[in-house]
C-alpha cells in the first residue's frame, strides 16, 4: 500500500490519535482528556475518534495495549539472553526507572483506575497484567533455580509483581523514600546467594 491509500490514511490517523492519547495520559491524565483536546493534539478530526475506535475508553485501552506490547517485547528479549539471573534482575530494575521516565507507569495506573468501573475494559487491562506476569514467571523460574530460593514460583511472582506495583504507585505519588535501599538490599541478597 502507498501513503495515499485509504487504509494507510486510516492507519496514520489511528497512530496519530494513539500517540496523542499517550502524551496526554502522561501530561494531564485520563480525566483531563476530552475528544476535542485529543483531536487537536493529534491534528485530526474529532469525529474520527468514535468512528475509528468506538469510544474514547477503547482508544485509551488501545494505548495501553500498544505500549505494553513494546515493553513486553523488550522484557522477553532481555530474559531470553544467556545471562545470569542477577544481571537480568539489575536490568529489569533499570527498566523500572526507564518506564517511570517514559510515562508508561502513569498510563498504566490511569487506565487501571478508569477500568475499575467498566467490566469489559477491566478485562482488557487485566489481560495486560497477565501478560506481564507470564513474562515475570519465566524470569523468576530462572532466579529460583540459580539462587536456590525456597519459595513457590507463583508466590515469588506475586511478591515481585506487587513489590513493583507498590514502588510504582509510591513514585507516582511523589514518594521514593527507602526504594533505593530496598533495591540495593535485594541486589546484595541475590548476589550473596549466587552459586
Amino acid at each position: 500500500m502507498t501513503a495515499g491509500t485509504p487504509a494507510t490514511a486510516r492507519q496514520n490517523a489511528e497512530e496519530a490519535f494513539l500517540d496523542a492519547a499517550e502524551r496526554l495520559l502522561v501530561e494531564v491524565g485520563y480525566a483531563g482528556i476530552t475528544t476535542r483536546r485529543l483531536a487537536r493534539e493529534a491534528g485530526a478530526n474529532q469525529g474520527l475518534v468514535h468512528y475509528y475506535f468506538g469510544s474514547m475508553e477503547n482508544l485509551l485501552v488501545r494505548v495501553l495495549e500498544r505500549f505494553t506490547e513494546r515493553l513486553i517485547t523488550r522484557q522477553r528479549a532481555m530474559y531470553a539472553a544467556d545471562l545470569p539471573f542477577l544481571v537480568k534482575w539489575r536490568q529489569a530494575m533499570r527498566y523500572l526507572d526507564e518506564d517511570f521516565a517514559s510515562g508508561y507507569q502513569k498510563v498504566w495506573y490511569e487506565l487501571q483506575a478508569m477500568a475499575w468501573s467498566n467490566p469489559e475494559l477491566r478485562e482488557r487491562v487485566a489481560r495486560q497484567t497477565r501478560e506481564w506476569r507470564d513474562v515475570l514467571r519465566e524470569a523468576v523460574e530462572q532466579g529460583v533455580r540459580e539462587h536456590e530460593i525456597d519459595m513457590p514460583v507463583d508466590a515469588l511472582v506475586t511478591l515481585v509483581a506487587t513489590f513493583n506495583q507498590g514502588i510504582i504507585l509510591e513514585r507516582l505519588s511523589g514518594i521514593d523514600a527507602g526504594h533505593r535501599e530496598l533495591l540495593d538490599w535485594i541486589d546484595e541478597w541475590l548476589n550473596g546467594r549466587k552459586r
